[in-house]
């Protein structure tokens, strides 16, 4: 078989899907992945066929850019719907021309990301079977809200109806651009109502997500994807700085920008004191050289291995590095800016494996409480308990398994 992947996101949002078509391959499949161009060289280093998409995730999320208000903090669900359309609508016709011509001999699209609205209308255009593969939840449930919205408990019915209403809003500001590709690509009417009961894999972990029961069949919680533990070696300053004193904290915000970057940057130095921390600094734009002797720079440093020689998991609540954060055993101090991480950051902390506080209303006092929270006896016994169950789970296996079996549908009109 033959599975086209169309995504558009920061590395953490490609990273998995680099996963799971690296497995199809290795199982015999051939594997094509269109991304954003910063996010390529994850797909190069494991072998996966890659063609860059028109747009730069960077830029949008650098300050000017669409999601750059979002990231500092300002406004709530509309005011992020409104970005995330904004950061895809000037794409949306280029990414559909481009998959357009890489799918038309798959037997399988799939789509996640920014560019998910775009797959469906390629999937439609060519009358593909497709699948959602999603990295935190979307589908309706009364289990929770919105992950757009950042809201206390609701009643069932009112989370529910949170999926539906920002489901409509999102779909009503993406909407113009589709359909503008809906008629330049393929000839198409424009399309007023959003495509419905599309099945959907999901790269979250039941240990951190456990399956809402009111998910219908054809939506499925795998576990997380994730690429397998590499036979890595580090830098010698790297391995002399580990080797030098007790584990040190993480400090990373992976592709988070446009902040506040001379506020967060004093709250952590002060916080951290004199103690020993690793920092990666990412797509933030902090400058390295404004860190004290304690801190080391990383470079590109797989997860996996870094994680479990740490302290503490300082971190913007990502989806991909809150799994890989909890396969660690490590607690975290999650700082979420925006969207889904403050869903991630809610989850780990009703586990009890996390402290956590909004990353644009932080101060240094506040940070060393969070660090003392997360540092306790009972935190490193629940960030533990909660690695032995994640490393249990096979998601990228049963994603295969489900693609192979012939999850993929063709969209109902």
């Amino acid at each position: 078989m033959k599975f086209t992947f169309l995504t558009y996101g920061t590395e953490g949002d490609t990273r998995p899907l680099v996963a799971l078509a690296r497995a199809l391959a290795a199982r015999g499949h051939a594997v094509h992945l269109l991304a954003d161009a910063a996010t390529a060289g994850s797909a190069h280093a494991h072998g996966v066929a890659f063609t860059a998409l028109a747009g730069s995730m960077k830029d949008t999320l650098a300050p000017g850019g669409a999601l750059a208000d979002v990231v500092a903090g300002k406004g709530g669900a509309a005011t992020l719907a409104r970005a995330f359309a904004q950061s895809a609508r000037d794409q949306t016709v280029a990414w559909m021309r481009t998959a357009r011509e890489a799918a038309r001999d798959s037997d399988v699209l799939v789509f996640s990301g920014l560019a998910s609205y775009a797959g469906l209308a390629v999937a439609d255009g060519l009358g593909l079977p497709c699948v959602g593969a999603g990295l935190w939840p979307m589908t309706p449930t009364g289990d929770f809200a919105s992950l757009f919205l950042r809201t206390p408990r609701l009643p069932r019915w009112a989370n529910r109806l949170s999926h539906h209403a920002v489901g409509r809003l999102t779909w009503s500001l993406f909407r113009p651009a589709i359909n503008e590709g809906r008629q330049a690509v393929f000839g198409q009417a424009p399309r007023y109502r959003m495509w419905q009961g599309y099945p959907i894999l999901y790269g979250c972990s039941p240990a951190l997500l456990p399956r809402p029961r009111d998910w219908a069949p054809g939506v499925e919680l795998c576990g997380a994807w994730h690429l397998p533990q590499e036979q890595w070696c580090p830098p010698p300053a790297l391995q002399r700085f580990l080797d030098a004193g007790e584990p040190p904290l993480y400090i990373g915000f992976g592709s988070m920008a446009g902040f506040d970057r001379g506020a967060l940057l004093a709250a952590l130095t002060s916080a951290v004191g004199r103690r020993r921390a690793l920092f990666y600094p990412g797509w933030s734009g902090i400058d390295a050289a404004q860190l004290p002797p304690n801190f080391f720079v990383l470079g590109d440093t797989p997860h996996d291995w870094l994680f479990p020689r740490t302290a503490l998991i300082v971190h913007h609540g990502g989806a991909g590095t809150v799994h890989a954060a909890a396969r660690s055993g490590v607690p975290s101090v999650v700082l979420p800016f925006a969207g889904d991480q403050f869903f991630w950051a809610q989850r780990l902390c009703e586990l009890g494996a996390a402290a956590s506080a909004d990353a644009a209303r932080l101060d240094a006092a506040l940070l060393a409480q969070l660090f003392a929270d997360a540092s306790t006896p009972a935190c490193r016994a629940n960030a533990l308990a909660l690695a032995a169950r994640l490393r249990e789970e096979d998601g990228v296996r049963l994603a295969c398994e489900r693609l192979e079996a012939g999850v993929a549908a063709r969209l109902r009109s």
